[in-house]
């Protein structure tokens, strides 16, 4: 838990515990507007004639996990990879109304994204301290057993490599940057041939700590002690949705859930932090973003309602022109 002052805690001689945040790297325009693409960037609603698409129904989805790799999640992650067979089992289980199963794949990739600037104390400390931090900047994670960056639901063992994946470590960059991590890992040129045209992307975001996206990859300023709600040249959390569907062609063609804190608390995981800026993302689309509460101790809970949420989706996937 880097609740306050990230840089400062060595200087602070213990005074200060380490900031949570994340900075992000540069990007294109992802302000939503229509820039010829033929993306739907509002929800997909379907309709009852005057020409509109009616929805119709995926048999596949693409799943990425976003976990934090920061220094207090050891316990999250091992959470996620106990209980992610569950998750498996119920996609396994899941059958669309021709009685077809499933076809869905899945990715780790974490908070960290590549990044350099200072935070600027304010008084009594009134200093500047410079960070330079090294992410995945959303590259899915391998580990032994994978023959390629995810794996496939007809993979042997794939549960139980999932889980090890999941396992991303703790010694990520302490500014955690869960919205530009995803916006990174769905563009084609990070993890070329993941996404299919004709797949659900579902997203599971995992941290205790809120998010701290910017998008320029230098130059970042962070002048707060705890968070990054307000700080001066920060994306709003709903900039992230554009990017989204821009990436699907269709609101309705994604789904996302967040597990984060709900309020700051301590559960059996430890402490976290409220995630407001998670928490705005969610509620910028509700309709496609569910929000779980990590401070519950255990994950079981939320992963149901992120699937839950996922196929639903998928019952009502817009159908490919």
């Amino acid at each position: 838990m880097r609740r306050i002052a990230f840089l400062f805690a060595p200087l602070a001689l213990g005074i200060l515990g380490a900031a949570a945040c994340g900075p992000s790297v540069s990007g294109g325009d992802d302000d939503g507007d229509d820039d010829g693409t033929g993306v739907d960037a509002g929800p997909h609603t379907g309709g009852d004639g005057g020409g509109e698409e009616v929805s119709g129904e995926c048999r596949k989805m693409d799943l990425i996990f976003v976990v934090d790799d920061s220094g207090s999640m050891s316990e999250e992650q091992m959470n996620l990879g106990t209980n992610f067979p569950m998750f498996a089992d119920l996609l396994n289980s899941y059958t669309i109304s021709t009685g077809e199963t499933l076809d869905y794949r899945a990715a780790v990739t974490t908070t960290g994204v590549t990044a350099s600037g200072v935070q600027t104390l304010p008084p009594p400390f009134s200093m500047s301290i410079p960070f330079n931090q090294t992410g995945m900047d959303g590259r899915f994670r391998t580990v032994s057993g994978m023959t390629r960056p995810w794996l496939e639901r007809t993979d042997a063992n794939m549960a139980q490599t999932f889980a090890q994946a999941a396992r991303v470590g703790t010694s990520g960059p302490g500014l955690e940057m869960q919205l530009r991590a995803m916006e990174l890992a769905i563009q084609p040129g990070t993890n070329p041939g993941f996404i299919r045209e004709d797949a659900l992307l579902g997203i599971v975001i995992l941290t205790d700590e809120d998010d701290c996206s910017f998008r320029q990859a230098s130059g970042i300023n962070i002048s707060s002690l705890e968070g990054c709600v307000g700080t001066p040249g920060i994306p709003a959390p709903a900039d992230f949705l554009a990017p989204l569907d821009q990436v699907k062609g269709d609101r309705g063609r994604w789904a996302a859930a967040v597990i984060a804190g709900q309020t700051a608390c301590t559960s059996s995981f430890g402490d976290a932090v409220e995630g407001v800026r998670l928490k705005q993302f969610q509620q910028a689309s509700p309709q496609n973003v569910v929000f779980g509460d990590i401070c519950a101790g255990n994950l079981q809970a939320a992963l149901t309602q992120a699937l839950d949420s996922f196929q639903a989706a998928c019952e009502n996937f817009p159908p490919i022109d």
